[in-house]
């Protein structure tokens, strides 16, 4: 499991007791389902994790779930046998962009009290401007980005010794020697090319599929670049 910043507020959040329902929002890949997977099956008993988008492309289970026991009835169809009460159990809807309504219902689930409830999904700022009755005073918004630098080399095999001494080195204003120079500049320009996505930011994708990378992201541009020159010359 990959070291991010934010499993330490999920971690504070769930111990806390907030009466607030978490709702990570970020872009696709960036690792939310991973770290909420991992922080919500270290601190509760039971863990339920149900995918909306999958749901909306399959059985449409939820699709109508629109008050707290059609969520109830629907979750108990497939996961009955995991639900136990708040203190033990944590239900996390995952990509609940795909059902906006769910949205609102967030706040009547939190009132019932029944479980512990985590969210998260992509591109949410546009599926709140366009649902209405979204109970902000019932959910606490987190922002998770890519992986930042820090995080990269920690993935790469660096610990917190390591990273501690550099920083220091950085704000003293120290140089580096040219072997240590080589080897962080080499890290950061793996880190501009995978834009810090989590599952290309470690060693192993990178021994076996780094020249791979380079082909998709080289070879697509490539015939981009000639298909525009052709069509431009179709126009002459």
């Amino acid at each position: 499991m990959l070291k991010r910043k934010i499993a330490d507020l999920i971690g504070q959040h769930f111990r806390s007791g907030s009466d607030r329902i978490l709702l990570i929002d970020g872009a696709r890949l960036v690792g939310k389902t991973c770290v909420i997977r991992s922080v919500g099956q270290k601190l509760f008993a039971n863990f339920i994790e149900i995918n909306m988008l999958e749901d909306s492309r399959g059985s449409r289970l939820f699709e109508r779930a629109t008050s707290v026991d059609d969520f109830y009835l629907c979750l108990s169809a497939i996961v009955g046998d995991k639900m136990g009460s708040a203190d033990d159990t944590l239900v996390f809807i995952d990509e609940i962009q795909a059902y906006p309504h769910l949205l609102t219902l967030l706040k009547f689930l939190r009132k019932d009290n029944r479980f512990t409830y985590v969210a998260s999904g992509s591109m949410l700022g546009v599926t709140l401007h366009e649902t209405t009755s979204i109970p902000m005073g019932s959910i606490r918004k987190v922002r998770m980005y890519p992986l930042d630098f820090e995080e990269f080399l920690y993935a790469n095999g660096m610990n917190a010794f390591a990273i501690q001494t550099l920083q220091r080195k950085f704000e003293a204003r120290e140089s580096l020697d040219v072997g240590m120079h080589a080897t962080m500049m080499d890290h950061f320009k793996r880190y501009l090319l995978v834009g810090g996505c989590p599952r290309q930011s470690t060693p192993i994708w990178r021994q076996r599929t780094s020249k791979m990378y380079v082909r998709s992201i080289v070879r697509p541009m490539s015939i981009m670049h000639q298909t525009h020159r052709n069509m431009m010359k179709s126009t002459n």
